[in-house]
């Protein structure tokens, strides 16, 4: 399985509920580095997975959407902690829609499965993979 992974990073603003989180009740921030990673069985014609350029964009489209938001005010989250793992899965699921529409365009197609993992610091971090076939 061949494989590309770009990655950018977003800043936002939450809150947990839930005794079990201790301070971090209280409104704090978070700069997310997120790595997204395209696999994909056969290389294309020109001998890669996916465009570069084109995977990076969609990235940054997608976690822009959330760059200097309070998570706690959006209309996806609500109700939810947006815990690292819970914000992994939200980008993987805009980016495989993104990538179902044509986003990366006809060797979109092909890209097997994603894995979107954010890391909150440089010793934690968490992650949400699947196949884009069954999405």
């Amino acid at each position: 399985m061949f494989s590309v992974t770009v990655r950018d990073r977003f800043m936002i603003a939450h809150s947990f509920r839930g005794e079990g989180f201790g301070p971090a009740q209280r409104l704090h921030g978070a700069t997310y580095v997120v790595d997204a990673t395209f696999q994909r069985r056969d290389l294309n014609a020109d001998g890669v997975a996916v465009d570069i350029a084109a995977a990076s964009n969609l990235l940054s489209a997608v976690i822009g959407a959330w760059n200097f938001h309070n998570l706690d005010d959006l209309p996806e989250f609500e109700g939810r902690n947006t815990t690292t793992e819970v914000v992994a899965k939200a980008v993987f699921d805009r980016m495989a829609e993104e990538i179902a529409r044509g986003a990366l365009g006809p060797d979109g197609k092909a890209i097997e499965s994603l894995r979107v993992s954010l890391a909150e610091s440089d010793v934690a971090w968490a992650a949400y993979e699947a196949s884009l076939k069954a999405t």
